[in-house]
């Protein structure tokens, strides 16, 4: 047969290497800047300035910097963009970079489209950028892991498809017969993306010409739709497709092939139907209905069989080649991510089961966990690949082998400083929340308590941090150094013979797994079939039934001032430390019950759009939290949380209290929410949306000024400063917020719970 001439193309490779890299430092960087606002809060008011004389700042010392940011730099919009940029910038940055280089060479030709293959780049690094922009100010669905707004949604969607056009141009086109097991884990990735990611992200827009939407999901149901969406985009963003880059960059490195081919096979098919099970495990004890906690802990249990299969498949491909570990940083960074990996996916599954989730959910046991994951598994994974690349492009040896040993033995510490903290700090947490003296009292019953016990945990996490992304920064000064002593080659020659056709029909004697990968058609179907099983058998009977969510005839829509209250309540990210979600347990009722002694209950929760139970309990939980607390002082603690709580390390909100609350598309709120959700808005509240209100302000602000005699004369002293300027404190932010907050848990005033079916 003619052997056909081509070249690969490394130009594509190389921009999103250059993309990892970078994006790479951000995230590091956002994470660690998050993780020291978490034991010094005052950090944005040492950069920007501030009123309180006990705090140093390179400003002025006056707080209006602090202001001027609107919140930039709080913790919430940190937090957020960090996590979606080591997700979305650096691991799948990393992913388009070891997948486009792969599979040219897997397949053996070029992509199918350069055009499509910069479009690709482009469009998701505009993706990317834009996140930022748009999550430093405020704008954000809270959803985790898919806080992006509407239209950046669309764009992901955009992006997507056009890689997945190309990949699937590309294995149309190949010179090879059969598939290697690598561009499997693309294809399943590929295909359960664009599944998670549209059905999760749902909304309503606003307007076509605002960037504020509804999720078409309330409570109990967007809560199942997202930790569908957001366990699994951990399965196939986090893992799936960084499987493959390991079943394709770890045997090149060893230059040993795989150990089975056949654990393969049962680690790619059962993995992909496995993991979308698994969602609910998130949600344990909360008000999702019984049967759905049950069936995420028993596929939980069952992933630690295809997660350890794959692990000792990627290990087990080194028989013969460990003394290549002891010389080779490459094989060191792939070793330590494997490890990782299936230490994660061990954890993963005990942390599903009712006895440990009690006592980890909510806690850091949580972050430490997801962290051996994203700075042991993908990070080392991310590593390994970018110090294999540069050589081989480049066409040098790497710089400095010593120094990329350095950055793996920074990078361990770095896991280990940071995870080890995070078990302790924990287990502190989980156990602390629970104890009770004999009374019947809880031991701790001032929540700073629990939260000062672990503060210097939080300060090696810092250090391991720090640790971590020195690493990082050798690392690029090593790439620096190895591409200017090389020659980078755009366009690799190559050669191959060209793919006879034949039938797709099974041939006599043909194993049914050799022909389902010489037939990617098929093998796309039975993947989307595997992937799609787990979310229809659970999320179709959640949405569809309406008993699924009882009714309780107590609970009413917001009013326009706490649906504006709570739409400032995701911009700031609040969600991100806060839950709203009491378990039925004792301590939890005996903290937070807030007069009724009530845990949480779906049908609370009917008019939450987005759902707002959280994943982690830095402050208390605040679904009692209305009626706690007076007016005042919810006024004085966003003002400094430490005039209030001695030792809080919550972030200064003073903007809230100066900015005019932005009332405009208030009405328009709720006739969206009558018109697209059924929400029982009359239209005569819609039409008096605004002195509906006016009157609530109006009262907030009345109590304020009678508890606090001193709020009251420093807005007259405002008042008499700016004049014509001035605002009333009516207008501005802190009511609205204030107004939310009081309306949370108050509905169900009694030990006895009302139902429609109760009624009935």
């Amino acid at each position: 047969m003619e052997t056909q001439k081509f070249n690969y193309d490394n130009n594509i490779v190389r921009a999103f290497l250059y993309a990892t890299i970078a994006f790479g430092l951000v995230g590091f960087l956002l994470g660690l800047t998050a993780a020291l606002m978490l034991f010094y809060p005052e950090l944005p008011e040492f950069l920007f300035g501030t009123d309180d004389s006990t705090i140093k700042s390179l400003a002025s010392g006056n707080i209006q910097g602090l202001i001027n940011t609107q919140g930039a730099l709080g913790f919430g919009r940190i937090r957020m963009l960090h996590t979606s940029a080591v997700i979305f910038a650096f691991v799948c940055n990393s992913f388009f970079c070891g997948a486009y280089y792969s599979m040219q060479r897997l397949l053996k030709t070029r992509m199918y489209s350069d055009t499509l293959s910069w479009l690709h780049f482009w469009t998701w690094q505009i993706m990317i950028v834009s996140v930022v922009i748009t999550f430093l100010m405020g704008i954000n669905t809270s959803k985790e892991y898919a806080e992006h707004e509407w239209p950046i949604d669309i764009l992901i969607t955009i992006s997507w498809v056009i890689f997945g056009i190309n990949m699937f141009g590309t294995i149309a086109k190949r010179r090879v017969r059969h598939l290697y097991v690598a561009i499997w884990f693309y294809l399943g990735t590929w295909i359960a993306v664009a599944m998670l990611h549209i059905f999760n992200n749902l909304e309503v827009p606003l307007s076509f010409t605002s960037w504020k939407s509804y999720s078409i999901y309330a409570g109990a149901k967007d809560a199942l739709v997202q930790w569908w969406y957001g366990h699994n985009a951990v399965a196939f963003v986090l893992t799936t497709p960084v499987l493959g880059l390991m079943y394709y960059f770890l045997p090149k490195a060893a230059d040993r092939p795989v150990f089975s081919y056949k654990l393969s096979i049962i680690h790619f098919w059962s993995l992909i139907f496995v993991y979308l099970w698994a969602g609910p495990h998130h949600l344990q004890y909360t008000a999702l209905p019984a049967w759905a906690q049950a069936v995420g802990t028993g596929f939980s249990i069952m992933l630690i069989a295809p997660s350890w299969g794959g692990m000792l498949n990627g290990l087990l491909t080194l028989r013969g080649a460990w003394d290549k570990v002891r010389e080779n940083p490459i094989l060191k960074f792939f070793v330590v991510a494997v490890t990782c990996y299936g230490m994660a996916t061990f954890e993963g599954p005990l942390l599903a089961t009712k006895s440990l989730n009690k006592i980890g959910h909510y806690t850091d046991w949580v972050i430490g966990h997801v962290h051996i994951g994203a700075l042991g598994w993908n990070g080392f994974m991310a590593f390994g690949i970018v110090y294999y690349l540069i050589p081989v492009m480049w066409r040098t040896p790497l710089w400095s082998k010593k120094l990329a040993n350095l950055h793996f033995w920074l990078g361990t510490l770095g896991i280990i400083f940071y995870a080890v903290p995070m078990y302790i700090s924990g287990f502190t947490q989980g156990l602390m929340w629970k104890q009770f003296n004999p009374d019947g009292t809880l031991v701790w019953k001032n929540w700073l308590d629990t939260v000062t016990a672990i503060i210097p945990y939080y300060k090696m996490r810092f250090l391991g941090g720090l640790f971590y992304i020195s690493g990082a920064v050798l690392m690029v000064v090593n790439v620096i150094k190895t591409i200017r002593a090389g020659s980078f080659q755009k366009n690799v020659p190559a050669e191959a013979p060209a793919l006879a056709k034949i039938g797709s029909a099974r041939k006599e004697g043909e194993g049914l797994h050799l022909w389902i990968e010489r037939t990617p058609r098929i093998m796309s179907i039975l993947a989307f079939i595997t992937v799609a099983i787990g979310g229809l058998v659970e999320i179709i009977p959640t949405l569809t039934l309406k008993q699924s969510v009882p009714t309780i005839t107590a609970v009413k829509p917001y009013s326009p001032l706490e649906l504006e209250g709570r739409d400032l309540y995701i911009r700031e990210g609040c969600n991100a430390c806060h839950s709203q979600m009491i378990r039925p347990f004792r301590d939890e009722i005996v903290r937070f019950e807030g007069k009724n002694g009530q845990y949480s209950k779906a049908g609370e929760f009917v008019y939450d759009r987005p759902f707002l139970w959280g994943s982690k309990r830095t402050g208390p939980d605040l679904h009692r939290e209305g009626g706690r607390n007076p007016d005042s002082w919810h006024f004085k603690h966003m003002y400094n949380p430490r005039i209030t709580s001695a030792g809080s390390i919550m972030p200064r909100f003073p903007w809230l209290i100066t900015n005019k609350l932005d009332k405009k598309q208030m009405a328009d709120k709720m006739k969206l929410m009558k018109n697209y959700f059924d929400v029982p808005y009359t239209k005569a509240e819609i039409d008096s949306a605004n002195q509906w209100a006016d009157n609530q302000a109006k009262g907030i602000v009345k109590r304020i000024y009678s508890e606090a005699a001193d709020v009251k004369l420093q807005v007259e002293k405002d008042r008499t400063a700016k004049g014509a300027s001035f605002v009333p404190l009516e207008d501005r932010e802190i009511v609205a917020m204030i107004a939310y907050l009081q309306r949370l848990g108050t509905d169900i005033k009694t030990t006895q719970i009302q139902t429609a079916s109760a009624a009935n």
